[in-house]
Parts: C-alpha cells; structure tokens; sequence
C-alpha cells in the first residue's frame, strides 16, 4: 500500500513530457508516444500550413527565369484547378519540396511538351532530407507542370499533368 500514494505522483512528471518534446525538435519527428506499465504518454507537434505558405514567397525568387511563370501559376492552380488540369495530374505523396532538376545546374528532368513512360522520374521531392523521386503514374505526354523549382508542397497537391 506504501507504493499506491506515491503512483499518482509520478506518472505526470512534467519533466518527461517536456524531455519527449525535446526529443522531437531534435529528431524532426511529428509524435511521440511512451509506454512504462499502466503509463502512457503521448506528445504530438500540430503542423500548420502557415509555415509553408511564408515559405512558398522566397523560392521562386532564387531562380530568376522561373520567377514570372511561378506566381502566375500558383494561384491560378488554387483558384480552379477542375477547369485548368486537362489530363491527369500528378500529385504529391509528400510534404516536401520539389525539385524539378537531379542537381542544381542540371537539365529538368521533364519540360512540358515531352512525352514519357510510365515509371519516368518527372520531379523529387524533398523530405526529411530524403530525395523522393516521383514517377510518371502512366505513359503520355507532359501538359503542364503545376510548382516551381525549390517550391514547397504539401500531401496530394498537383505537381504536374499528363494528357
């Protein structure tokens, strides 16, 4: 019985949850949970698409050529994407950002105007520091592309069509 009184103060130990919180900023994780016995604790970030929207403003920037064509084609894409994607369009498995080139300096890996196959890389998208290839989902040709180059996106947005 000594050890019932003491049980309730220690399963909230605020120095456990601000540790776990810490361990997420360091490891870029999204949630966290702990279980030791009849003790469960569970710390979780809420991630906002405010950050990524502050963000979107400075990328086309650091490429000059794709600066005019970028903010034009942002909203544009928001505004109604059912009337302007003919074709299928390709989205994003990801948070991330993409990269429409293997290296900066490089050729992109599609333009539109090219015709593809099925499994082609179109993009990466960066996550997490990971470099996530996007395939063509089919053969066809490359009717729009949809984000800039360095251009943050979020899960399911629509990378580029393929008609």
């Amino acid at each position: 019985m000594a050890s019932s009184p003491k049980a309730p103060a220690d399963p909230f130990d605020a120095r456990l949850v601000r540790k776990l919180a810490d361990i997420l900023t360091d490891t870029g994780l999204s949630e966290i949970e702990v279980e030791h016995g009849e003790l469960k604790i569970r710390v979780a970030k809420t991630l906002t698409a405010a950050p990524v929207h502050y963000a979107a403003a400075p990328a086309p920037m650091a490429h000059a050529p794709a600066h005019a064509p970028a903010p034009a084609a942002a909203p544009a894409a928001e505004a109604a994407p059912a009337e302007r994607i003919r074709g299928d369009a390709v989205n994003s498995p990801m948070v991330g950002t993409v990269y429409l080139q293997p290296q900066p300096g490089a050729d992109p890996f599609v333009k539109v105007g090219d015709t593809v196959s099925a499994g082609q890389t179109l993009m990466i998208v960066e996550a997490m520091k990971t470099m996530n290839p996007i395939p063509a989902p089919k053969a066809g040709k490359i009717v729009e592309i949809l984000v800039a180059d360095g251009q943050p996106v979020e899960f399911g947005e629509p990378l580029a069509v393929i008609e």
